[in-house]
């Protein structure tokens, strides 16, 4: 059985991946942006409102049993030496977002924070030509530090669709219920829940630590890095406004990051 083609990807200009890698060279940059198009046609399969949950789920159980990838992706697999089940698992992580779930235990979303974001970027580290094997540590802590910012910032955004990603241990920690978040009322101890989940980002930022041999090749990764650290620290001081609107970085605040981040030399 064959994978479908790739179908064109709009929107690359809103997505601060697509702008961290425009900072490659321009053949890496190709390889990316073509990876990039993938994740967002998996992506884009998971959320689509036209289709049914069935049809959602065929579409991506079919680039999970294919044995013959589009030929783009199939070179590039090779050019790289990237394993075909970190892709896969990005297939098996959108398909955890067809239907509204929740997540019961840290653990659980922890599995699938890796297959979204940190299979993410351990493709990514071998199109960026890393060659030390602490870039996969930096990969992993920097993906899960980036998917709990993300899962931060959509809160609001998440419970207007059904769902909710924080998980279910940390709201009875904290004594928020699943309807308070649905319902966009927050209580009172949603703030202390909203800091716990940005005090585990901070502590996986924390935790990437670039080796210093890939240090020039990580820096679309950096630039990914220090441009999500701005949205989580504006998160913390507005208080979490998740419900009023979606916290965003402007074009010229992102160029200044990455100009500043380019500039930074190895410790």
């Amino acid at each position: 059985m064959k994978a479908p083609e790739l179908p064109p990807t709009n929107g690359l200009a809103s997505s601060h991946l697509a702008f961290a890698l425009f900072w490659l060279p321009s053949e890496r940059r190709r390889d990316a942006l073509l990876f990039y198009r993938f994740c967002r046609a998996i992506d884009d399969i998971a959320d689509d409102s036209n289709r049914t949950t069935n049809e959602k789920h065929r579409l991506l159980d079919a680039w999970l049993e294919c044995d013959e990838w589009p030929s783009d992706l199939e070179s590039l697999l090779q050019r790289h030496s990237i394993d075909r089940g970190l892709l896969q698992a990005v297939v098996r992580g959108c398909s955890m977002d067809i239907e509204p779930r929740r997540y019961s235990t840290f653990a659980e979303l922890e599995d699938y924070c890796w297959c979204v974001a940190c299979a993410v970027g351990l493709v990514s580290i071998r199109i960026f030509g890393c060659t030390n094997p602490a870039s996969e540590t930096y990969a992993v802590h920097l993906g899960h530090a980036l998917q709990w910012t993300n899962i931060l910032r959509d809160v609001g955004e998440d419970a207007s669709q059904g769902r909710i990603y924080l998980p279910l241990e940390a709201l009875d920690r904290y004594g928020v219920t699943v309807n308070e978040i649905l319902e966009q009322r927050p209580g009172k101890g949603f703030l202390a829940l909203m800091r716990n989940g940005a005090a585990r980002a901070r502590s996986r930022f924390a935790a990437a630590e670039a080796p210093k041999s890939d240090f020039s090749a990580l820096l679309p990764a950096r630039i990914m890095r220090a441009v999500y650290e701005k949205m989580l620290h504006r998160l913390e001081r507005d208080r979490f406004p998740v419900f009023q609107f979606r916290c965003r970085l402007n074009t010229l605040e992102k160029l200044t990051l990455a100009a500043r981040t380019s500039l930074e030399r190895s410790p």
